[in-house]
């Protein structure tokens, strides 16, 4: 049953969705429609976690607005869904970043940075 839902949900699959990770701060590009009129509206965060495989895969990206944490899942394979930006890459040890619910202030935003000069000296 799982090789036929594969071979159906395939053509669906949307190719370059895969170059980001959990920890990583991203910009999602998502196609919003009021009435007649469509626009772009851009979500803002942190990527916490990622589940999921194949159609069903999905990504939750959390914010801080005004001061109140806000999470939005998105599926990774969304035809409303235009673009993933990653602003900044991360270093992380886990699959799953839950802990930066209990976090306050500008503690909410930190997570360990990727450096570009790193290892050049």
């Amino acid at each position: 049953m799982n090789a036929i839902i594969n071979d159906i949900t395939k053509e669906q699959l949307k190719e370059g969705r895969d170059h980001f990770k959990v920890g990583d701060g991203v910009r999602v590009h998502t196609k919003v429609r009021e009435g007649d009129k469509e626009r772009i509206q851009i979500f803002a965060g942190i990527v916490i976690n990622r589940k999921g495989s194949g159609i069903h895969e999905t990504f939750t990206v959390r914010r801080i607005s005004f001061g109140e944490g806000v999470e939005r899942v998105f599926p990774v394979h969304s035809p409303n869904i235009v673009q993933v930006e990653v602003d900044r890459e991360s270093i992380t040890m886990r699959a799953r970043m839950f802990y930066l619910r209990d976090r306050i202030g500008k503690a909410a935003n930190k997570v360990k940075e990727k450096r570009l000069y790193e290892n050049k000296r």
